[in-house]
């Protein structure tokens, strides 16, 4: 990505990447959702639930809030920017990564908005992803 990003130019592979990235999450996340009876917090937030081996291996987060109307994590530790980081590549990994949550949780339902001011991604003590239904 490092080298389509020089060969490219850096800031037109970022822009191309951030929205090649939200378009993919927010169809899969639609497909995802469509046959989903409820389309609330809870069914969102069940993957991450369900199969906490995989991201017990991938995040170290703790549920801080969480009810039917808002949802929060605190992740303390991902090995995606940890990753990323080391590459000197946290720009990308933001673009790829973190910033599709905020096409996720729409996609998922529109009444669902996601929050978040700070990233391990972006050299911050964590990350503080909120989730909330609007209306």
């Amino acid at each position: 990505m490092k080298i389509l990003a020089r060969d490219i130019g850096h800031d037109k592979f970022i822009e191309m990447l951030k929205k090649a990235s939200s378009e993919a999450i927010a169809e899969a996340t639609k497909k995802r959702a469509q046959d989903l009876p409820k389309k609330d917090l809870a069914a969102f937030l069940a993957p991450m639930k369900a199969d906490p081996y995989f991201w017990n291996h991938v995040l170290t987060y703790e549920f801080v809030e969480d009810t039917e109307k808002a949802a929060e994590i605190k992740v303390t530790e991902c090995l995606f920017a940890k990753t990323f980081r080391e590459m000197d590549a946290a720009d990308i990994g933001y673009v790829a990564l973190c910033d599709t949550n905020f096409a996720a949780a729409p996609a998922f339902n529109p009444k669902m908005k996601m929050i978040r001011a700070k990233t391990l991604m972006q050299g911050h003590d964590c990350c503080n992803h909120r989730w909330i239904m609007e209306g």
